[in-house]
């Protein structure tokens, strides 16, 4: 949360939002900035924070654990029509990648407005690909894995 929250300027420029969704009460989230985000981050976390209290908002969202009474960690991206185009769920042992999300962001973004695809490992200056008959079963012509690393 805190990792975001100081990317969160970066994302807004993106033209996203960010909300953040848990089981704990509202007053367990103001106690939470107090004591600990607030600590971190200067002001705490900048985007609201929301209360899912019996797990609504989870379940819909295939994260609710029940038996726990908590939601499970996880990332959705979704487009201005409500449909999520990528999602991460994690246990709580390893951390997201707020780099990862961004670069995410970007790579819809360029579709969206390009129409190409993004490879692997795209960020913003690499190459795309253009889909279409000729690019069919030709990928290898035009692009290989170790780009996915530079």
């Amino acid at each position: 949360m805190t990792a975001v929250a100081v990317k969160y300027d970066e994302i807004k420029a993106l033209g996203c939002e960010v909300l953040s969704v848990s089981t704990d009460s509202r007053f367990t989230h103001k106690i939470w900035q107090n004591e600990e985000l607030g600590k971190m981050v200067e002001g705490g976390v900048p985007y609201p924070m929301l209360s899912d209290a019996g797990g609504a908002i989870g379940s819909i969202y295939g994260v609710y654990e029940p038996a726990a009474g908590v939601n499970i960690r996880g990332r959705f991206l979704i487009d201005p029509e409500g449909v999520i185009r990528a999602m991460e769920v994690m246990t709580p042992e390893v951390g997201r990648n707020v780099a990862e999300l961004i670069r995410q962001v970007q790579a819809f973004q360029h579709v969206e407005k390009t129409g190409e695809v993004t490879p692997a490992g795209w960020t913003p200056g690499k190459k795309t690909l253009t889909p279409g008959f000729d690019l069919a079963g030709e990928v290898w012509k035009v692009w290989k894995p170790e780009e996915a690393f530079k």
